[in-house]
């Protein structure tokens, strides 16, 4: 089994067939040339994590790590250890298998909902989704038949520079309705929220001789609010860093009427060949 069609909706490309207890198979789609998809293994490792955690209790947090590039030809094997069940928190550990050796490792934290105060950062200014540029890129590819883009920013020169680092900004969601569970959406956040992030630290580099060759080194997600990951949010991007060949990127998400229901950060290896 391949995922190369180019009419799959995003709640397929994170489903897995449960093994036995604690293990779950999955297949990815290709990201960069012959290597799967990284918001995909991530995605569908917190899938597997939250099939192991009773449904009220939330994921709020997920750091990953990259250990080796996944293959498309072969299915993926997600290992889940239930490190700890506690009275408000649950963390879930999780490994990707793939050939005998493991491509990705994974910590979540789910919590019960609690209330009290808030406060939240502005949303940055954009014009509304359907004013926005559509991406025109390659729609043949799989991951643009499930996610719909619209970009606010020219996506081969980002936004002006205003002394944090290159920048851009979209928005994003998944073009088919998603089932009604939180879990499914904050999967579904954690593919998105791998699309164009890496590619941020290449902005101001795009000029350098050589094709640029972009590897996640490391992922993380905060959920803060409840969301719709079928409903258009807006993407900002910023990437503060880039020495050694390792580039720094953040990233926060903000729905239509301005709330920020999650904020994301990647560490990227960028070499031009």
């Amino acid at each position: 089994m391949t995922l190369d069609s180019t009419h799959l909706v995003l709640s397929q490309l994170l489903e897995l067939e449960p093994l036995e207890l604690n293990l779950y198979r999955g297949w990815c789609h290709q990201g960069s040339p012959q290597r799967a998809f990284g918001g995909q293994v991530a995605a569908q490792a917190l899938t597997a994590a939250g099939a192991t955690v009773p449904p009220e209790r939330h994921v709020h947090s997920l750091h990953g790590y990259f250990i080796r590039g996944g293959r498309t030809d072969m299915p993926i094997i997600y290992e889940v250890e239930r490190t700890r069940d506690g009275g408000s928190f649950t963390t879930r550990r999780v490994v990707a298998i793939q050939n005998g050796e493991s491509i990705f490792s994974l910590s979540a934290s789910f919590q019960l909902e609690a209330g009290g105060s808030e406060h939240q950062a502005r949303m940055p200014e954009a014009p509304p989704p359907d004013v926005a540029a559509t991406d025109e890129q390659d729609k043949s590819s799989t991951m643009l038949s499930a996610i719909e883009v619209r970009f606010v920013s020219d996506p081969q020169t980002g936004l002006p520079d205003n002394g944090r680092g290159p920048r851009q900004r979209m928005w994003v969601r998944a073009k088919d309705a998603l089932p009604d569970t939180p879990l499914a959406h904050v999967c579904a956040l954690t593919y998105i929220s791998d699309i164009r992030l890496a590619g941020t630290v290449w902005l101001p580099h795009r000029d350098e001789p050589g094709v640029p060759h972009l590897t996640s080194l490391d992922h993380a997600v905060w959920f803060h609010r409840a969301f719709r990951a079928d409903e258009w949010l807006l993407f900002d991007m910023e990437s503060p860093s880039y020495a050694s060949n390792r580039g720094l990127t953040h990233g926060e998400f903000y729905t239509t009427d301005g709330r920020l229901v999650a904020s994301v950060t990647q560490e990227v290896l960028m070499r031009h060949h």
